[in-house]
Order: C-alpha cells, then structure tokens, then sequence
C-alpha cells in the first residue's frame, strides 16, 4: 500500500512539536495551488517574486486595475490553466468559475490530484 506524499506547508507555519508543519492529501493539494498561484512570477511588467526561480508563479497580479468584465475572468483562467500545467503538472484543473464581485473578482477553482479533491477561493482585487 502506496503511502501519501507528505510535504511543507505554505505558508510556513510551526506546528504542536515546535516544526515547520507538514501536511498530505487535500492539505498539501490546496497548499501548493495556493503557493503557485499567489506567487507572483516575471512578466514584460515585473522580474518576479523568487530570485532563485523568477519565472515561477501565475502572473495573476497583471490582471489588476483592469475592467472587471467576461474577458478579464478568461484571462484569468487562461493563466492560472498555463501555471497548473507548467509549476503542478500532476494537478487537474477540474472546473474554474469566475465571479465579478464589484471590484473583487473572486476565482473558484475545483482541482484533483490523485485522491485529493479541493476548492479553492482566490480573491483578486481588480
């Protein structure tokens, strides 16, 4: 019997034995999304956010200050699609609505990765 992987969680906080605290299944799944996703990577428009790894994230922050309508919640599939497949290529992009909440669009993903299943709530403030 295959045991499940077991990873840091990000953000890093300590956990009851004074570590860093480790996590598996839906945990490490919504973990590591919530890592590639938040992370801001280099665009035309910014060097990125890990100098050892620049290109590494979704580039969500471009879509910032730009008119909250059908074409913004594409692009903002389109990229958080390319930095599933490219940074978690194990992870299945099950389903992704986007919500216009006023000046917050707010991303809800549905993702998979072996038994592990999760939704997801990004917030983006346009």
């Amino acid at each position: 019997m295959s045991r499940a992987p077991q990873n840091l969680l990000v953000p890093f906080r300590r956990d009851k034995k004074r570590d860093f605290a480790s996590g598996t299944g839906a945990e490490l799944l919504a973990s590591k999304v919530r890592q590639v996703l938040l992370t801001e990577g280099a665009t035309p428009f910014s060097t990125g956010e890990l100098p050892w790894r620049t290109s590494f994230g979704a580039g969500l922050s471009r879509l910032r200050h730009q008119r909250n309508d059908a074409v913004l919640a594409e692009l903002a599939r389109v990229y958080i699609r390319d930095a599933l497949l490219r940074w978690l290529p194990g992870v299945q992009l099950v389903h992704l609505e986007a919500k216009q909440d006023g000046e917050v669009l707010i991303l809800h993903l549905h993702v998979r990765e072996h038994q592990a299943e999760i939704v997801v709530a990004i917030p983006a403030r346009m």
